[in-house]
């Protein structure tokens, strides 16, 4: 039985040779691709669990492939990039990366971001099946489902977490700290970057008005909590 699969995109060959090693060594599925073109086509025939990409890809740039991965899967999304900007990163999350790790990274470091990513998109067991409405908002927690006024919306897997951990604590302030530890992990405690960018999408999915939300509420300098 093989385990989850990870497709790895890098035009670095060297690398992705010492990626797909250390994952194959640790009971990984891995498919790799060495450009843009190549890794869309590996993600519709292999349907994989979780994609490394790299974003200095020779024929189009990584916020292409994820906008194209974007349109028909919310698989996680891990980037891997020289790139140490601090726009470069939140260009990535805006456009539905998950992650995002700067060259030269930890090998061990990288492998348990991708078990976070893989385990955050698992589905919840069955048992509880709690169903939250609020307004046009129903939000199944058993079934990682989501629908606004009847119509399904697609969240990726690290915008789910996020909604999840909120609506979890409805009415409750939950701090800047605790999201962070939950979502993404102990590692980024002060990333709260991540949290304006992510909270800023699932508003412009969940809301009615984006700029005057009344379901996902910011308590300056302290949270955010979700309001029925």
């Amino acid at each position: 039985m093989t385990g989850p699969c990870v497709l790895v995109v890098d035009d670095v060959a060297a690398l992705t040779r010492a990626l797909a090693i250390n994952l194959k060594a640790r009971g990984w599925d891995v498919v790799t691709a060495a450009d843009g073109r190549g890794a869309l086509e590996a993600a519709a025939h292999r349907h994989p669990d979780v994609v490394v990409l790299d974003l200095g890809l020779p024929d189009m740039s990584g916020i292409e492939v994820i906008a194209g991965l974007r349109g028909w899967t919310s698989v996680p999304i891990i980037v891997l990039s020289a790139r140490q900007d601090s726009a470069d990163k939140v260009r990535a999350l805006d456009a539905g990366a998950d992650d995002y790790v700067t060259k030269p990274f930890d090998m061990e470091e990288l492998l348990a971001r991708l078990r976070a990513a893989w385990r955050r998109s698992l589905p919840v067991p069955a048992g509880g099946d709690a169903v939250v409405t609020a307004g046009e908002l129903s939000i199944d927690l058993a079934r990682k489902k989501v629908s606004r006024a009847g119509a399904d919306v697609r969240l990726t897997p690290t915008e789910w977490h996020l909604l999840e951990v909120l609506v979890r604590n409805a009415g409750t302030l939950v701090s800047r700290q605790q999201l962070l530890q939950e979502v993404w992990g102990p590692a980024y405690s002060k990333e709260t970057g991540y949290l304006r960018v992510y909270t800023a999408q699932l508003r412009r999915k969940l809301e009615p008005d984006p700029a005057h939300p009344v379901h996902l509420i910011t308590e300056p300098s302290m949270g955010y909590r979700f309001e029925p």
